[in-house]
């Protein structure tokens, strides 16, 4: 800060300070004030000195005004303290609170006040509003003076509204239109159904994770020359709202020429690797596919002892042709090891529960790609805001540490549902979950759901790592009740427990093992149920030991755009209890994207529970087919059924199918986020032990089952919801039909 131009006024250039004399001071000693002075008694006066010393005093923030000057022989220095804060309040904030400011600003209580501080923490709230998108918030300091050279500080603040996104815009795509690239990125336009999401809000750290976002959907479509050349956010005039528009150059779209595994490893068999490789020569050029090859090969070679292996994909692009020739090459890589691993930012996450998740240990050879895949897996945790894994020098040449930074984020969820379904009535649930407890990363759950036709009340804990090892661990306790008197005038309800564990093995492929022990009682049955559910009515004890097997692919679970899901399950009963059966099921789904927005899936299931040592099966281990899983028919809707009382029986054998084409509405934004469905159902239920009961009216047939129809899906703010529209072809004329079927459900 500059003196003020009289500070140095009446100095007679080259007298002898006689004298220094210190004025207007109340808080500052003087010894302390002259501490500063770049002036002595003696020496004479000299005014690029004076100068330094005033800039000296005024960098202290202790003094809002300072004048040096001679007086005769005699250095009077006057000063004007700056005031003590006394409060520091916060007026006319809502959507934020008081704590969260205070937390930012760096003016406080008994400290100095500053206008240059202020001023510095008027630009911290407003970017605190700009970060929660409300760009028009204005922030103005009023101090209130008080006696003793105190004053209140008082920042007046007005948040005014959230300053949307009113439009995105793509200049210069032609592969893909806006709407499509609108669904790639992070920030969406403003729309009503958006109210319970904050990306609609504008953003530019949003900004820039969109850009990658483009780059990667790009890069992983064939474009290997794509780049967003420019992302501009203008605010509107009114300041309402905020037009960003993306300038990206495409470029041609690749696909992948030669495609080769090198080594310059003695005795290493390149051909055995090329099964490693997720690409293969006439396929689109995909970035993704590329670093999922470096990884696998690096962790088969490294299975195989190379430990110091380095694997640098070498690309080359044929402009003539339109191809990119691939060639992994495998070399010695530097002979690093892990010296420590370094962890920061976890304040209730236990040190354990981020090491295990690593694939590397402190000791181990350096390897970039485990490294990598180390951060994934923390990321994939869902504890942390943010995970940076980086390697810093050791203490010798050949020795690295890892430096993993962390910063924590609420765990704990607690949820209401409300929703809607022609299965289950109208249903209402609350959970309370918590995903790091103690922050040793194990999972608690309560849920409580009450409905028309069912209600239930669960308790479930996880362990992911027993005992240490790669194992999770489990158990659930539950008790259940539904009413199925539209279905085969009868209700039940179940009391138990579960002990579970599963492990990987590998990042898609996983198998749980479950042992359950429940009690069930078929109660509530009409006087003119069929003899069959008459006969199973009563209690029942179930000790059932399964076990499944899942091969996930899938990119996500709703609205899924590819990959495939493949499920076996087994399961035995009859240890303990009343109960003796054996059942499995098996069921997988396929789902591949035929060009912008039309996925295509076709599925299948199948199971059967057959009776073991003369025993018969209860109603309620038996298969019900229809509903969700045969549309056009209700629940239960088709299989074996009373002639006499029309009851559902169930049944022991059953399969369906279905193939499905989701596609976007014409007229629709894509935005909005409705889908349309277009579908094919066939199945089967069969199997029922009529004998065992003494029935003699029971209808089967092992018919195929066709039904067809459309739908609409719209994921909206609160949960999906669904209606279909079926018209079964071929069915048996017992079977139950049911046209319409709506779903809708949430959490919030």
């Amino acid at each position: 800060m500059s003196a003020p131009a009289h500070a140095q006024r009446g100095a007679a250039a080259g007298g002898t300070i006689a004298g220094i004399q210190i004025q207007g001071n109340v808080r500052a000693e003087p010894e302390t004030i002259r501490s500063y002075l770049q002036l002595k008694v003696g020496e004479p006066f000299d005014a690029a000195a004076a100068d330094r010393s005033l800039k000296a005093l005024f960098a202290t923030g202790l003094f809002s005004d300072v004048v040096i000057e001679m007086q005769g022989s005699t250095l009077v220095v006057k000063v004007t303290e700056n005031p003590i804060i006394n409060r520091v309040a916060f007026e006319g904030n809502s959507k934020i609170e008081d704590d969260k400011l205070r937390d930012e600003v760096q003016s406080k209580p008994r400290q100095v006040y500053t206008r240059a501080r202020v001023q510095a923490d008027v630009d911290r709230i407003l970017t605190i509003y700009r970060r929660s998108g409300r760009y028009n918030a204005s922030v103005e300091p009023k101090i209130i003076n008080l006696e003793q050279g105190r004053v209140d500080l008082v920042f007046e603040i007005n948040e005014g509204d959230v300053t949307g996104v009113k439009r995105i815009s793509f200049v210069g795509n032609e592969a893909f239109g806006d709407g499509t690239l609108r669904g790639k990125i992070r920030t969406s336009e403003s729309a009503w159904w958006r109210f319970l999401s904050s990306d609609d809000r504008f953003d530019p750290d949003r900004l820039n994770l969109d850009r990658e976002l483009l780059r990667k959907f790009y890069l992983s479509e064939g474009y290997a020359d794509f780049r967003v050349v420019s992302a501009v956010a203008e605010l509107a005039p009114n300041r309402e709202g905020f037009f960003i528009t993306f300038t990206i150059s495409e470029g041609p779209r690749y696909k992948f020429g030669k495609v080769d595994v090198t080594s310059r490893f003695q005795g290493l068999d390149t051909d055995v690797l090329q099964t490693f490789l997720t690409i293969a020569p006439g396929d689109w050029y995909d970035a993704d596919a590329v670093e999922k090859s470096v990884s696998n090969i690096q962790e088969a070679v490294g299975s195989l002892g190379y430990a110091f292996v380095e694997v640098r994909p070498n690309i080359r692009r044929n402009k003539d042709n339109d191809t990119v020739d691939v060639i992994f090459d495998i070399q010695e890589g530097p002979r690093v090891y892990v010296e420590r691993i370094n962890i920061s930012g976890n304040t209730r996450t236990l040190d354990k529960v981020i090491r295990r998740e690593f694939r590397l240990a402190e000791g181990d050879a350096f390897s970039t790609a485990k490294v990598r895949r180390s951060q994934q897996r923390l990321r994939n945790l869902g504890f942390f805001e943010k995970v940076d894994v980086s390697a810093a020098p050791g203490s010798s040449p050949d020795k690295t540490n890892l430096e993993v930074q962390v910063v924590e984020q609420s765990t704990g969820e607690i949820s209401f549902g409300a929703g809607y379904s022609t299965t289950a009535g109208i249903v209402g649930d609350i959970a309370i979950k918590e995903r790091n407890l103690l922050g040793k990363g194990q999972e608690a759950r309560l849920g409580l759901s009450l409905g028309t036709l069912s209600t239930s009340i669960d308790l479930g804990f996880t362990e992911p790592y027993f005992m240490d090892r790669q194992i999770s661990a489990g158990f659930d306790l539950f008790r259940t009740s539904n009413d199925r008197q539209s279905v085969a005038s009868y209700s039940d309800r179940s009391l138990g427990f579960a002990l579970r564990g599963g492990w990987a093995y590998s990042e898609e492929i996983r198998q749980i093992v479950r042992y359950t022990l429940r009690q069930t009682d078929i109660y509530n049955v009409q006087p003119w149920a069929s003899p069959l559910i008459q006969q199973s009515s009563g209690t029942q004890v179930v000790s059932e030991v399964s076990e499944t097997i899942l091969w996930d692919t899938r990119d996500v679970r709703l609205n899924t755009t590819k990959g495939f899901m493949v499920r076996n399950s087994i399961a035995a009963a009859g240890l303990i209890g009343t109960e003796q059966y054996l059942r499995t099921t098996a069921d997988a789904v396929y789902y591949k994207s035929l060009f912008e927005d039309f996925v295509w899936s076709i599925g299948a299931s199948a199971g059967l529970v057959l009776p073991y040592n003369g025993s018969y099966i209860r109603l309620n281990n038996l298969f019900f087919i229809g509903g969700d899983t045969m549309r056009g028919f209700t629940v239960g809707g088709i299989g074996p059924r009373d002639g006499n009382t029309t009851d559902s029986l169930g049944g022991q054998y059953y399969y369906t199918a279905t193939t499905e084409l989701s596609y976007p509405l014409p007229l629709i934004p894509k935005e909005v986020g409705l889908l349309g469905k277009a579908f094919v159902d066939i199945g089967s239920l069969w199997g029922v032990q009529a004998q065992s009961y003494g029935a003699t009216s029971v209808l089967t047939s092992q018919l195929m089952r066709v039904s067809s129809g459309v739908g609409v899906q719209w994921v909206s703010p609160f949960g999906p919801i669904r209606i279909d529209y079926a018209v079964p072809i071929q069915y048996e004329s017992w079977d139950k039909q049911q046209a319409v079927r709506f779903s809708f459900g949430t959490r919030f």
